[in-house]
Parts: structure tokens; sequence; C-alpha cells
């Protein structure tokens, strides 16, 4: 039987520290409380769980405020709250009042206008775009050149005196390329305009630290480069911004029990119901496993991979590899096409044939397709890497896609 190697990292990491399933075990079987619904010590051990988590991701940000760290399901639940509460509570302010004498699409406010860009994921666009039916809020599409790069100026170019908002991915789930982050954040606060960065593939990949960055809001997964399980990511909001954002949803914290309203303070202003506990603990492990790597051996690794890759590739006939060819300005993240192959044929013969186990099509980001010059084609196929990849595994990828060409070509 043919060995199977995962080469999905982009969608979620696998496999998972062996600590991260003992972790998960040792919650399910002997601790299973909810924390804040009771006194005893199971329900505060979880509680204590919950409490490490965001003093971990507040140190990897580089931070000194745990309760900012607010323990969403995914990242795209994340980028939710940040894109609608943000821009509803901005929009609820302003029809409040009268704004430079200029109407919001007859709601008595100022038309609210958001930068991001063409390669951005779903994650992002599909909330705008709803928020463009429901508040009428005008967006900005910032191009990106065919290595999937955004020039910061453009951004800079894009702003209007009614931008309230910049989204950027920081990094491609595409083409892996990684934008210049820290050059938008200085634009945002020069315009004082808030900005939120999709974080989704480069944490636990490459440092994020919000005092470089100057984003105001990080969204990103638990189960990516953070190593935990499915069903946990997070948002970081600045001190202060809390107060504009109006939570998506209301319910019980275990605190405040005795008032009908949503408490206002964090974290619980943006955390109605019983956390994932199960799945916390399980990120729990897999953020102490990342902090005992480093992340700067990770990302040495990551990179090693890359180089090997593009290498091992780099005369397969028909084979067009997509992205930036500076590894300093990329992620493990490999979008290719083979001529002769649909996205999908591509990616079974992989799977068949060799036990590769790839992505086909468009991955959620059709704009970036678009910037890459795939979409016509139907996407791409993708490889991303992951701490469990070997030098080994990805230069039997190279020699796999190596002899598919020589077949196709006869």
């Amino acid at each position: 039987m043919v060995r199977r190697i995962y080469f999905d990292n982009a969608a979620t990491s696998f496999p998972k520290p062996e600590q991260v399933y003992d972790e998960m075990n040792r919650y399910a079987r002997q601790i299973g409380a909810s924390a804040g619904r009771g006194a005893y010590r199971e329900a505060v051990e979880t509680g204590e769980i919950i409490r490490q988590v965001r003093g971990r991701i507040a140190k990897m940000l580089g931070v000194n405020c745990p309760e900012s760290i607010i323990m969403t399901f995914n990242c795209t639940d994340g980028l939710s709250l940040a894109i609608k509460g943000l821009l509803r509570g901005v929009g609820r302010e302003m029809a409040g009042r009268e704004v430079s004498g200029r109407e919001m699409s007859g709601r008595g406010g100022q038309v609210l206008h958001v930068v991001t860009t063409r390669m951005e994921h779903n994650s992002v666009l599909r909330p705008l775009h709803a928020l463009q039916r429901e508040l009428g809020i005008e967006v900005s599409y910032v191009s990106a050149d065919a290595q999937g790069l955004v020039d910061p100026e453009d951004i800079r170019r894009a702003i209007k005196d009614n931008t309230v908002l910049i989204a950027l991915v920081h990094g491609s789930n595409v083409c892996g390329s990684v934008q210049d982050a820290a050059a938008v954040g200085e634009i945002a606060r020069e315009h004082g305009i808030v900005y939120l960065l999709d974080a989704a593939q480069t944490m636990g990949h490459v440092a994020v630290k919000v005092d470089e960055i100057q984003a105001d809001l990080i969204a990103f997964p638990g189960h990516k480069g953070l190593l935990g399980p499915l069903g946990t990511g997070a948002l970081y909001i600045r001190p202060g911004l809390e107060e504009k954002i109006e939570p998506l949803k209301e319910g019980g914290t275990g605190s405040r029990s005795e008032i009908p309203e949503q408490p206002g303070f964090m974290p619980d202003r943006f955390e109605a119901g019983s956390h994932n506990a199960l799945g916390i603990a399980g990120l729990n492990a897999g953020l102490e496993y990342v902090e005992q790597q480093s992340i700067e051996k990770m990302r040495d690794h990551e990179l090693e991979l890359c180089r090997v890759f593009l290498e091992r590739t780099a005369e397969v006939g028909g084979l067009r590899i997509y992205g930036p060819d500076d590894l300093a300005k990329r992620l493990g993240v490999f979008s290719v096409s083979m001529a002769g192959f649909e996205p999908g044929e591509l990616a079974a013969v992989l799977e068949e044939q060799f036990g590769l186990l790839t992505r086909p099509g468009l991955h959620c980001a059709p704009f970036a397709h678009q910037a890459i010059g795939t979409f016509e084609q139907g996407g791409t196929v993708r490889f991303s890497f992951g701490p469990f990849i070997t030098v080994e595994d990805v230069e039997y990828a190279g020699d796999s896609l190596r002899r598919i060409a020589q077949v196709a070509v006869r």
C-alpha cells in the first residue's frame, strides 16, 4: 500500500503533537466541566486551562493583556466578529449624529469605507459582501501582482476620508505570499484607521508581534500553525477598541448573572456560552509544543522545505509554481498547475498513485486566483507544509510531480 503523506496543512495541521492528543484525552476523561459554571475543582481547572491559553497567546503576540484575547471557534469566527462587530458598531455610532453633512444610504450617517485586498480569503470577502447589503458600505479591493504580493502604497492610495477599516491577509492560503504587514500598520496609524490582520496562515509559522505590526485586531485559528484541534481560534482586540465592537451573540458567561445585558468587560463581552473546553485543552498543549520548539526553529525548518521543493521542481516540464521566489516573502504553501491536467485530476493522481494528499480548486479565495492568473483554469493544486513534513517527504513530492509530467509528455 502506498504511504500517505499529508500536504494540506494550510487547511488544518496534521498530525498534531502527541501531547495534544494526551491533553484532550485527559480533559475528556478526568475534567469534563465548563469554566465559570461551578465552584468545584474540575470547573476551576477548566478555567485555568483557558487562562493559560490566553496567557500563552498574549505572550506570543507580545502583549501584556491576556483578557484582550477572545476565544473563538476558528479564524472565520474571529474575522466575522471583528468585521461585522466593528462596522455595525461604528455605523450605529455614526447614524446617531451628523457627519460632515453626508448621508449613509438614507441611514442618517456617513458611508463606511473599507480597504482590503484581492488576496483575501472568503472569511473576509463574504462578511464584507454581506455588510454591503446590510449597511451599504463601500469596499475597495487593492490588487496584487502575479506573485500574490500587495504594494502597501496601493493601500495608502485607496484610503478615503471615510475609511474606517483596513483588512489584510498576512499570508496567502493560495500561493504562500507574505504581505508587508508592518508597512500597512504604519499607514493605518498615520491615518487613524482600524487595522485588522488575518493571521490564519502565519500564527505559529512566523513571528506575529502587535508592536511591530501595529494591528488593532488579529484573528487566527488554533488548528493550523498553533497545532491545536479544529473548533479553536482567537481574536486579539486592542484594549479600548472593544467598546466600538458590537457582540454578535449574547448569552451565559457565568458572570454578572443577575443582569439581562451581556457583560461589557473583557473577555465576557464576546464569549457567550460554554467554551469548547476540550478543544482549548488541546490548543493549550499545541501552544506549549510551539513554545518548546520555538517559532524561529520551526520557521527555519519550513524555509528549508520551501528551498527543497523549489529546487526539486525547477525543471519539471509543464509544471508551474505560483508565488514568490524569494523565500523571505513566502510560506510553505505552494500552488501548482501542470499542463494537460485539471486541478482535480492532478490531485487525484497524486493521491491514488503516490499517496500525496493535496487540495485542488480555488481554496476559498477566488480573487487571489484571479490575481495570479489561475481562476479560469479552476484554480490550482496546493501543497502546504507543516512541522512534521520532512525533507524526504518534499523530495518525494517533487519526484512524483516529475514522474507525472514525464508520463503526460509521452
